[in-house]
Parts: C-alpha cells; sequence; structure tokens
C-alpha cells in the first residue's frame, strides 16, 4: 500500500498551511489505496537520518509506493496522475498542459502568495509593509494572468479537473485570509469550485483529525 509521508504534529501557526494535504487531496481524488505515517516535525523527527533518505531535504510529503519513493508535491501529484489514470489527460497536449500548470502553479503562482502569508503570520507589520506591497503588486500581475486564463472555462488546465488544479487550488488558499482575490471574479469563483469538491473536504477532515483540530479552524 502506498503511503503517504504527512505531519503528525507540527507548530500551530503553520497547522492547515502544509503541503501533504495537497497529496492527500490528490490521493482522496484518485481513490488509490494509501496510509498516513505522521511525522512529528516539533520533536525532529525529520531531522533524522531515516526520513533523510526518504526526503532528500527533509521536508513532508513524500511517498512510498511499494519502495518507489518520490519526493516533492508537484512531482508527487503528478505520479499519482499517471499511476491511477486520473486528473491527467491521456494525450501528450493535454499532459503538456497539466504539466505546464503545475510548473506555473508552484514557481510562478506561489512565490508572492507564499511571502504574503509569511509576512502575515510572522512578520512585523510596520517593518514589512513596503516587501509587503511590492509581493502583492507582484501578486496582481500573475492573478490578473490566471484571471484572463479562466475567461470561459471551469478548470486551470484542461476542459475537466486535474492535478494542476490541485496545486493551483491549495496555492490560492495561502492567501484566503485576505481580500487578493475579491479583485478576480472568475479566480474566486474557480478556487471556490475547486474546494467545494467532496475529495477537499474528505482530505480536510482527514487531516484535521490527524493534526487534532477543528475543521473550521483551519478551513
Amino acid at each position: 500500500m502506498l503511503t503517504l509521508y504527512g505531519f503528525g504534529r507540527v507548530h500551530p501557526p503553520v497547522i492547515g498551511e502544509t503541503r501533504d494535504l495537497r497529496v492527500q487531496w490528490a490521493l482522496e481524488e484518485t481513490g488509490l489505496p494509501y496510509r498516513v505515517h505522521p511525522l512529528d516535525h516539533t520533536g525532529g523527527e525529520m531531522d533524522g537520518p531515516a526520513y533523510g533518505r526518504i526526503s532528500p531535504f527533509r521536508l513532508v510529503p513524500a511517498i512510498d509506493d511499494d519502495g518507489f519513493v518520490v519526493a516533492e508535491s508537484g512531482a508527487i501529484l503528478l505520479y499519482l496522475a499517471e499511476k491511477a489514470g486520473r486528473l491527467i489527460p491521456a494525450d501528450t497536449e493535454g499532459r503538456t498542459r497539466v504539466v505546464q500548470w503545475c510548473f506555473a502553479a508552484l514557481s510562478t503562482v506561489e512565490r508572492p502568495l507564499m511571502e504574503i502569508q509569511l509576512i502575515d503570520k510572522f512578520g512585523d507589520a510596520e517593518a514589512d509593509a513596503d516587501r509587503r506591497a511590492k509581493m502583492v503588486q507582484e501578486a496582481g500581475r500573475w492573478l490578473s494572468g490566471l484571471e484572463r486564463r479562466l475567461e470561459g472555462r471551469d478548470w486551470i488546465a484542461c476542459a475537466d479537473f486535474t492535478v494542476a488544479d490541485i496545486l493551483l487550488a491549495t496555492v490560492l488558499r495561502e492567501i484566503r485570509g485576505t481580500d487578493l482575490l475579491d479583485r478576480y471574479p472568475r479566480v474566486k469563483a474557480y478556487y471556490d469550485r475547486a474546494l467545494a469538491r467532496p475529495a477537499w473536504e474528505r482530505t480536510l477532515a482527514a487531516y484535521a483529525e490527524r493534526l487534532g483540530v477543528a475543521v473550521e479552524d483551519i478551513r
């Protein structure tokens, strides 16, 4: 059975923000059987040599599929889609579109959104005001691009929901505590549509139980 290495204990400010959510969502969407191996981040479990042999950077998530180990959330999602034959088209052009938007979510859209989230959670509002304003401006450029892309479309890469949508929706989730999406109605509707999926609700419930928090506290 496939094993997902995810958080069992993590520092409270980042509960609900961790990237194992992406992988568990993909597993719930594909229906692949899996178990979660919870790691105690606060106790240093990820820093030991055992986990270092699983994840080169000692980061979560990682998966072990009967001895085949994959790290990095984007790579894991693409592997799961290929393995299940779901959440990715069978033709080369369709698959390339999905890969393109996976890369776009992680390498383009996420950078300023993650920094905004970190400033809001851990920064100094006054000292970081200029930096945050620059990140909001940069984020606007990428969100505007998404807004154009989503004209007449339900999903970002293809007509159907794919792993690119899981990655992009979880990236957009990083700024859910702000009003940034209100300026982009198509992106906001897309985000709401993705997180209304039953597999996401199952994922969030299982994650909340694993971390010992209420679902509403991390929604």
